[in-house]
Formats: structure tokens, C-alpha cells, sequence
């Protein structure tokens, strides 16, 4: 009886515990949610005020050029920063693990821009990309709209993106590295292997889940980037059309044109898009992720 006291008790304070965090999560993200998916098929006015209009929201951003416009944006974004961050990201990971003098010191470098507001980064990259006082065309004698070019406003970006993103992703991927035993590479250089096959039969297998959830979160980010846009490029901007991606439509929609039922629709097709991304790499990652010790 004693014993079934206790593990009442247990329990009860058990659920307390959890209780900070499983209200929180209720109201600040499970609600929201929700109330997003409901608010996608209403209309909402600037003052407030919903009225169901069904799969209209819907239909009308699937017939949208604007829609998707937004979407390839989006996704060359994604195209341009993943695979060239990951691989950077990786090589970077590589050489901090080196016996290097200062290493330390190192990492805290590649790491800095994480800790640095994104909005002072933005403003920064976007005085470097100036086309008339910049220091790149100022330097180089050049003459590009670097922001304002609709040819090169999305790689510009996605060059700021990767220089920001690139020191945590080699810090995550160092720390798999590190964890990989050394008596692979005293074996494989027993056996005559060379440094490069070493990185391709032992590194790169072994650091595979790291890399996998690195480019799982990279990723994600890329879909749902909004404030570098936001920050360089913003509304007037000739090549605001060329860049824009669906976060920042949805950000247009929302709380420019006041038209928050559409803003929500735009939401929720891009959290459908991350989900069946997401789901073709969980499908994917058995073939070439390696969780064997």
C-alpha cells in the first residue's frame, strides 16, 4: 500500500514538472497551429473578423504567378545554400580537427557570426554589397546591383546564409568527427591507406549522422528563410519579385495587405512542402547514413 503511495506521489510531481513545459508548448505552438490551419480557409479582415470561405484561400494561391514565383525562389535558395554550406561546413570540420596551432581560437571565429544579431549581419553584408559604395565593387572596380539585380539578388543572399550558418554546422560535424575511435585510422594506416581514402572510407561513413542531421536542420532553415530577405533586399526594391521566399509572402500578406487567412494558406503549404521534403530524406538517409559503431 506503501508502495503504491509513493508511486503516486512520484507520478504526481512527475506531471508537475513536465506541467511549465507542456502548457507552454500547448499555448505558444500546438494552438497556434492549429488556429492557423483553421484560419486558412477564412478570410480575415485588417480589423479582425473571420469568415469561412472554404478552399478558396487555397485555390487562389495555387493560380497565383506570385505563389509561385515565391516557391522557386525558395527552393533555388535552398539549392544554392545546402549543398555548398554542408560541404564547406564539413571541410571547415575537418581542419579545426586538424593538429593546428591555435585551434581554439579558430573555432571561436568560424562560431562568432552564430552569436552576432542577424539583422547587424544583414545590414553589414548589405553595405559590403552596396552597388555604389560597396567595398566589393569599390575593390574590385565593378558595377553589379548585387541586391538589385533579380539575377543576382538570391546568390547573393545565399552567399550571406552560408558565411552565417557555416561555423555551426562544422562545430556540430567536429563533434562527430571527434567521436569517431582513432584505432580506424592507426588500422587503416597500418594496412597503406592513404589520408584521402581514410575521409572517404572511414570519415565520411562514420560522421554520416551528424551530416544527416545537419543537412536535415540546414534545410529547414533554408525553407523557411525570411530575414535576410527581410533586411537586404525589402519592399521597393526592384528585385523584391526574384527573391522573395514563401515566409516572406506570407509576411506580405499577413501583415501588409492585412490579409491574414491568406498569409495562413501560404503558411501551411509551406509547412506540407518541409514535411514532404523532410519525409523523402528519412526515406532517403537508409542508403547512405551509417549508424553502425
Amino acid at each position: 500500500m506503501k508502495k503504491t503511495k509513493k508511486l503516486g506521489q512520484d507520478n504526481l510531481w512527475g506531471y508537475l514538472l513536465i506541467a511549465p513545459t507542456v502548457i507552454g508548448l500547448f499555448i505558444l505552438n500546438v494552438y497556434p497551429f492549429v488556429d492557423t490551419i483553421i484560419l486558412s480557409f477564412c478570410k480575415s479582415g485588417v480589423f479582425g473578423g473571420r469568415e469561412f470561405v472554404g478552399l478558396e484561400n487555397y485555390a487562389e494561391i495555387f493560380g497565383s504567378q506570385e505563389f509561385w514565383q515565391a516557391l522557386w525562389n525558395t527552393v533555388y535558395f535552398c539549392i544554392l545554400t545546402v549543398p555548398v554550406g554542408v560541404f564547406l561546413a564539413l571541410i571547415v570540420a575537418i581542419l579545426l580537427n586538424a593538429k593546428i596551432r591555435g585551434k581554439v581560437v579558430f573555432r571561436a571565429i568560424f562560431f562568432l557570426p552564430m552569436v552576432v544579431a542577424p539583422a547587424a549581419v544583414a545590414m553589414v553584408w548589405k553595405w559590403i554589397f552596396n552597388s555604389e559604395y560597396g567595398i566589393i565593387n569599390t575593390v574590385f572596380h565593378l558595377d553589379a546591383g548585387w541586391i538589385t539585380d533579380p539575377n543576382l539578388v538570391i546568390p547573393t543572399v545565399a552567399i550571406v546564409a552560408i558565411w552565417s550558418a557555416i561555423g555551426y554546422d562544422a562545430v556540430l560535424l567536429l563533434s562527430g568527427i571527434q567521436n569517431i575511435s582513432k584505432t580506424y585510422y592507426e588500422a587503416a594506416s597500418l594496412d597503406g591507406c592513404t589520408k584521402l581514402q581514410q575521409f572517404r572510407y572511414i570519415t565520411l561513413p562514420m560522421v554520416s549522422p551528424t551530416l544527416f542531421v545537419v543537412l536535415i536542420m540546414r534545410l529547414m532553415a533554408s525553407l523557411k528563410v525570411y530575414d535576410l530577405i527581410y533586411m537586404m533586399v525589402g519592399e521597393g526594391n526592384p528585385a523584391l519579385s526574384k527573391s522573395q521566399s514563401l515566409i516572406y509572402l506570407f509576411y506580405r500578406e499577413s501583415f501588409i495587405k492585412g490579409d491574414k487567412g491568406m498569409g495562413s494558406a501560404i503558411v501551411i503549404a509551406t509547412v506540407v512542402l518541409i514535411g514532404i521534403i523532410t519525409a523523402i530524406q528519412f526515406v532517403g538517409q537508409k542508403k547512405w547514413v551509417n549508424y553502425e559503431v
